[in-house]
């Protein structure tokens, strides 16, 4: 009871300018409040006559100390809608502007201000009772916990404040925005694309000019022009079409097109969705280089290296999963990231051609195949025991089909020398035992003993 009393002196020697008064500067209660009982020598002094008092001839407009709405969120703000908020904060304006300058009440009410702002967006944006789940146009979108990261809004192209604002992330395509964005988007999510279609487009910069696109951005349709009337073009150097401000952030990333033709890995500027569709696709054996450009092979030596060690690689699989060590071992997962060059040597990814280009790609394959090697010539006897004789000359030591001196012969993967294989123009010896043999299974019999 004791702090109840120090909080009715304190509330009779404070004027709350924002209260209508009912009567002869009387204050009115608050729900849930008693009366504090003001005796005549404790009446509130009038106020100057240089200082205006607040009134509002509409509305009881509450906001002073009568209660402390903004550290304890009851009462009449927690259940207002923007509408009233919106009210409240012209009032609260136009108050700041009748009080006189640099005054303690001008103070106080600015704070009030700057709190009705605060709970204003709560409601625009509220945190708590969102969901941690959207799924929109094939979005996912996770709610951040995230409050200290800094990011940029995907919609409205404006910063995220993660302290005071809640936004999600699409786990697809790392599309970012605010929780009032999200019923704004209109770009579906790129992993659908990439799931759909995952091929590129290899024609350099395709552009077919403003006027195919009605003058307006290929993503959001919004007019747009080359001379910034009424918003910028700018052109996506991997589609070829144009895009406004807030499709194209002026982003670079290397273009697959000018890679596999050109070798040319200068970053160019792409409209967000291409950026994305592109991270999405950086990983993808999509490219088949001998089809698309087969002379890059004899103009780029990196290439004609990789395709050598990736042959190895192919011919040394059947070793690892017929070897119960190198099962157990899991030697083939030292290629787990590029799971593609246990399967075949034609396709490449662009990250491929990027680590190519690097020199990280082939220093990575010739560490793997020194290890496939060992653990085949060396470490393993059931490996060693699969090795091969040269039957054209019976000499010298095992042979292994991707040794660097060996021939093999396409027909039936026999393993020769490779000067005795090409010093000798006739056909491979086990090829011709084999053909023999069927022509002797397929010959007619002879005339029955017996008859």
């Amino acid at each position: 009871m004791e702090y109840d009393e120090k909080l009715a002196r304190f509330r009779q020697a404070h004027l709350n300018p924002f209260n209508r008064p009912r009567g002869p500067r009387q204050h009115e209660p608050g729900a849930g409040e008693e009366a504090p009982d003001v005796s005549a020598e404790e009446a509130l002094p009038e106020p100057p006559a240089g200082e205006p008092e607040f009134r509002c001839p509409e509305r009881v407009m509450d906001l002073g100390l009568s209660e402390d709405h903004f550290a304890r969120p009851v009462g009449l703000f927690l259940a207002s809608d923007v509408q009233q908020l919106r009210q409240a904060i012209q009032e609260c304006k136009e108050a700041i502007l009748e009080l006189p300058e640099h005054s303690e009440k001008q103070k106080d009410a600015v704070v009030r201000l700057v709190h009705l702002r605060l709970k204003l967006q709560e409601l625009k944006d509220p945190g708590e009772d969102e969901p941690n789940i959207r799924v929109l146009l094939e979005h996912r979108f996770y709610k951040e916990k995230s409050k200290s990261v800094k990011q940029t809004c995907d919609k409205c192209n404006t910063i995220i404040w993660g302290l005071v604002q809640t936004w999600y992330t699409c786990t697809g395509c790392y599309y970012r925005c605010h929780s009032k964005c999200l019923n704004l988007i209109s770009k579906p999510c790129v992993r659908s694309k990439v799931s759909h279609q995952a091929e590129y487009e290899l024609s350099i910069c395709p552009e077919a000019g403003l006027d195919s696109q009605d003058y307006r951005c290929a993503e959001c349709r919004a007019p747009i022009s080359l001379r910034g009337v009424p918003s910028e073009a700018r052109q996506c150097d991997y589609t070829g079409q144009y895009y406004c401000s807030h499709c194209h952030w002026n982003d670079l990333a290397v273009i697959p097109a000018r890679v596999v033709h050109n070798w040319d890995f200068e970053p160019r500027k792409v409209s967000r969705g291409s950026m994305r569709y592109l991270s999405l696709m950086v990983s993808r054996p999509v490219l088949r280089l001998r089809e698309i450009n087969p002379l890059l092979f004899n103009y780029v030596e990196e290439l004609v290296e990789i395709r050598k060690l990736r042959q190895d690689i192919l011919l040394m699989k059947p070793y690892f999963i017929t070897c119960r060590e190198a099962m157990a071992a899991r030697l083939l997962l030292q290629l787990q990231d590029r799971q593609h060059f246990v399967e075949n040597d034609e396709m490449y990814s662009v990250q491929d051609l990027l680590d190519a280009h690097s020199g990280r790609l082939g220093c990575s394959l010739a560490e793997t195949h020194t290890l496939f090697a060992k653990h085949i010539k060396l470490d393993c006897e059931r490996c060693q025991a699969k090795g091969f004789v040269c039957e054209l000359c019976r000499e010298g030591d095992v042979l292994f089909p991707f040794d660097s001196h060996t021939s093999v012969c396409a027909d039936c993967s026999a393993v020769f020398h490779r000067d005795c294989y090409y010093d000798n123009s006739t056909t491979c010896p086990r090829c011709a035992r084999l053909t023999l043999r069927k022509q002797s299974l397929f010959q007619e019999p002879g005339p029955d003993v017996d008859a």
